[in-house]
């Protein structure tokens, strides 16, 4: 069993991230064959044209994993760019491509509404990010219910290229679908996104942390009343919390006693006991660059090599160098 994904250095990593898919990532590398994860700089470009300022985010991202306990052992940690055939692999799926598909991405259209260019870039997004699961051969992407779509056209071309050469040239890759991800609420009570500016980040300096956490969107209920159900502060402490406090939060917050301040120290101290030893590994981590340096190099070497038998078959049956 080989599971593939990535994570997009086009900012600080946040809550949202690693509840909505890297700590399930982390779990996956213990119970599958083979895990690889990839720092998508190639995908950041659609956002990020800074080259200096996307190379350090490329570094952070890469630290951010180690720190939160990716294994290199047990995982392939590399990274998307210093891996030519996943580009060329991309462009040969591009070629059967519908536009219409494309155009029909919940993530495009989201975006282009939200104020981005609609580049071509941003268009065929999902094209490289098939490219990135088929050439290693994946048999399971975890993906968040919002990513599902994307899986779906990764599998679509995989077929669609098969069909063109009368050959299995790709393995079609299933989803495995993380529950829950991808609804981290934001301090603003829309979904955590770096794009959104709500975020709760993982590795920031304690000022700036209490400062997000005390940002976290609550109205004028008095503390002795009820508090709204539907609400991003208790919905976090909810995600945070071991069950038999998320119990006791849930059952305070329907009764009343407790007001908000309260519980936003709460989360604020259980945000420290989960993270701080990951923050104290990550501030080594960037003492020590060389060491991140090597473990890409490393990775990316051995993700190379598994991707290349796939690319020279598909290739040859294209009819182009390899």
């Amino acid at each position: 069993m080989r599971v593939v994904s990535g994570i997009q250095p086009s900012g600080r990593l946040h809550l949202g991230n690693y509840y909505g898919a890297i700590r399930q990532f982390l779990a996956l590398q213990g119970e599958v064959d083979e895990a690889l994860y990839f720092v998508a700089d190639l995908h950041a470009l659609t956002t990020v044209h800074d080259g200096a300022l996307l190379a350090q985010r490329s570094l952070d991202a890469a630290a951010d994993m180690l720190a939160l306990g990716l294994d290199p052992a047990r995982a392939v940690l590399f990274q998307q760019s210093r891996i030519p055939e996943v580009s060329k692999l991309a462009w040969v799926l591009a070629t059967v491509t519908p536009v219409g598909l494309l155009e029909r991405g919940h993530a495009f259209k989201d975006k282009v509404e939200r104020g981005f260019a609609p580049s071509a870039g941003l268009l065929t997004y999902p094209v490289l990010m098939a490219a990135d699961i088929l050439l290693y051969g994946a048999d399971r992407v975890p993906v968040g219910e919002d990513q599902v779509q994307h899986l779906e056209m990764a599998r679509d071309l995989c077929q669609k290229l098969n069909l063109a050469y009368g050959a299995e040239l790709l393995r079609r890759p299933e989803a495995l679908v993380i529950a829950g991800a991808g609804v981290v609420p934001g301090i603003d009570g829309r979904k955590m996104s770096k794009s959104y500016g709500n975020t709760i980040d993982l590795f920031v300096d304690d000022a700036t942390l209490e400062r997000q956490v005390m940002s976290v969107k609550t109205d004028s209920t008095p503390v002795s009343a009820p508090k709204p159900e539907r609400a991003a502060l208790l919905a976090l402490l909810a995600l945070v919390c071991e069950p038999a406090e998320r119990d006791e939060h849930t059952r305070t917050w329907r009764a009343g006693g407790v007001g908000y301040a309260a519980y936003k120290q709460r989360l604020l101290a259980r945000l420290h006991e989960l993270f701080d030893d990951a923050r104290r590994r990550r501030a080594e981590l960037m003492a020590e660059r060389g060491e991140i340096e090597r473990v890409l190099a490393a990775g990316s070497e051995k993700a190379r090599a598994i991707g290349l038998s796939t690319w020279q078959r598909v290739a040859a049956a294209v009819g182009i160098q390899p």
